[in-house]
């Protein structure tokens, strides 16, 4: 279990103290006190953007500047749950996976429908390799190497303890921008990307004292893209309307707008995945790596119907023929042992559980002779080395072990392919392919790599691979204009690990609770147990003193509930994007400690 001091959060969270020089706004005309300058500004604090500054850091630059309008590092990335692509790596290599960077390339533009751009293709997957590299050199964990849909060959790296990819990564970045003390300005939406005679010369930014602009000499957007904006989604493709979506509420195109406003062309924007392994009443994206670890999809019949490893449009398309347009994913417990990710699930109470099939088919209203009928046919196709009946390969478990489990499936908007046009520099390009000077963008903001459907594990390679080259293409940009300048924007000093001072929270209002320390618990992903603090009448501090929570999505209810929980004395708050089920958890626990305290 882990222990967590709410009030002095780690410094890996990083990131919220900053000193600014005062500058004049050369290009609106307007001057703010809050106007500054950096060389590099990047748009978005998930991984594409993280990485982007890193690489642009490595290289040589001084003075780079994230802005992010979310209250914690991460993005979309702190849901990527399964893995990495990359081909002819070491790690392959070691378990005499026979792979090729061509049969890669092949897998890729066979999945994306041939609509991908081959040259953004064999880009990403010539630098996979050494994305594997960059990651396990930051401080990263992409040792194992599995097998996901779409691929030939087992592909996918992931974390050696089998947790999911996203956390891990987000946790690795942030702490490295931390070590390499680059800014990241939390709270802080960017509005426009400005230019002058065609160049980027700046970036219009709106935080919690106004509207300001942050001068620069280049710009990556790296701001995800718009699965959550369901309004944006319909508009490209209308047989997604009633979709959920497995992507974070910020998640919401705004950087291919400020794209598009600058300049910038689009392509595929009508390519928009769903993915078929998605609980519908809570919206928990069940990784691929329970597919291929084992699982298999049956009906509410108790039925098999499609390859469980076919890419996700086709599965996807698949469910939707089913009855009530749902599906049941099943394994059993050699599958749950040898995927971590699976207990999040167990513990989110999402996923059912019985000794026997025939219980199993029971919970999940099948008929029970149908559904052990389906399984012993798996199972005895799996014995024999039989060919499976859906052209399943690379089979390894029988699914015999108890005992059994199922999760209830509906497909959900997951990934939007389309997105601002690059090359493979990452320069943001017209729709006459000029590159926009100055311009760079990574990750699903742009178009492209996937074309009309992107293989489970090549978002993470796409976000590594590209985020590097849009930090180094600016640096190389700013190095031909003008070259490295001072930072006016630092963290500062006294950001360190354990200094409750610079995040110090005190009651805004007047309460009458009775003095005194109190805990309760409370359901997130797992058991939270929270202690709340009361002096004079009011809360004065909340902690997580025991829980289990997924590193890298419980912090921002940690950052955002247990403060406005504190200067509100109420837990009428908002819950934290991204982290619903702890944000739920910390305020059912408080009320608890409130009803104690009365």
């Amino acid at each position: 279990m882990k222990k967590f001091i709410a009030l002095a959060l780690s410094a890996a969270m990083v990131l919220s103290v900053f000193t600014a020089c005062s500058v004049s706004d050369s290009n609106s005309g307007a001057s703010s006190s809050n106007d500054t300058k950096a060389d590099i500004v990047v748009v978005g604090a998930g991984g594409a953007g993280m990485t982007a500054a890193v690489q642009a850091k490595m290289d040589g630059a001084t003075n780079i500047v994230v802005v992010e309008k979310g209250s914690v590092t991460g993005g979309n990335t702190t849901r990527a749950t399964g893995g990495l692509n990359a081909s002819e790596t070491k790690y392959q290599k070691s378990e005499g996976i026979e792979d090729s960077n061509q049969l890669f390339i092949d897998d890729t533009m066979k999945g994306g429908k041939n609509l991908n751009n081959v040259d953004l293709v064999t880009y990403m997957v010539e630098h996979s390799k050494d994305a594997v590299d960059f990651v396990n050199e930051i401080g990263g964990d992409l040792s194992v190497v599995g097998l996901f849909g779409g691929a030939s060959v087992k592909r996918i790296h992931r974390p050696s303890d089998t947790s999911s990819v996203g956390p891990m990564l987000v946790k690795s970045l942030t702490n490295k921008l931390e070590e390499m003390k680059i800014p990241v300005l939390l709270n802080t939406k960017a509005e426009e990307i400005i230019t002058k005679n065609g160049k980027v010369t700046g970036v219009k930014v709106t935080d919690a004292k106004g509207t300001y602009t942050i001068e620069c000499t280049s710009v990556i957007l790296a701001t995800g893209g718009f699965g959550a904006n369901s309004e944006m989604c319909i508009e490209y493709n209308p047989k997604l309307t009633g979709f959920g979506s497995t992507n974070i509420p910020g998640a919401t195109g705004d950087g291919i707008k400020m794209g598009v406003a600058a300049g910038a062309a689009t392509v595929d924007m009508d390519q928009i995945q769903t993915h078929p392994t998605v609980n519908p009443d809570t919206q928990t994206m069940y990784t691929e790596a329970v597919r291929g670890n084992g699982a298999i999809l049956v009906n509410k019949e108790g039925n098999r119907f499609i390859n469980e490893m076919e890419t996700r449009d086709v599965v996807s398309a698949a469910i939707l023929e089913q009855t009530d347009k749902i599906a049941y994913m099943v394994f059993d417990q050699e599958v749950r042992d040898s995927l971590k990710a699976i207990e999040k699930y167990v513990n989110a109470g999402i996923v059912m559980e019985a000794d026997t099939i025939e219980g199993l088919a029971e919970q999940i209203g099948a008929d029970p002779a149908t559904l052990k009928a389906t399984m012993d046919k798996f199972s005895t196709a799996v014995t024999n080395g039989d060919t499976d009946e859906f052209g399943r390969e690379n089979i390894e478990l029988p699914l015999t072990r108890a005992k059994y489990y199922a999760c209830l499936c509906a497909p959900a908007v997951h990934h939007t392919m389309g997105g601002l046009k690059i090359n493979t520099k990452c320069e943001v390009l017209t729709a006459e392919n000029t590159a926009i000077a100055g311009l760079f963008a990574a990750g699903e903001v742009t178009g492209g790599v996937h074309g009309g459907n992107r293989l489970g594990g090549n978002a993470v390679t796409d976000i590594v691979v590209f985020g590097r080259t849009a930090g180094s293409s600016a640096y190389a940009y700013l190095m031909e204009n003008g070259g490295n300048t001072e930072p006016s924007i630092v963290v500062a000093d006294n950001q360190s690990e354990g200094d409750a001072s610079n995040t110090e929270v005190k009651p805004e209002v007047e309460a009458n609770f009775k003095d005194g320390t109190y805990t309760a618990q409370a359901k997130g992903m797992s058991d939270v147990t929270v202690q709340a603090v009361v002096k004079d009448g009011e809360i004065v501090s909340i902690e997580l003193t025991e829980h289990g929570e997924t590193e890298g999505i419980y912090e921002a209810a940690v950052k955002s509930v247990i403060p406005a929980i504190i200067k509100g004395q109420s837990t009428d708050v908002d819950v934290a994007a991204g982290a619903t089920l702890t944000s739920n958890a910390i305020i059912t626990a408080i009320n608890d400690i409130m009803e104690q305290a009365s």
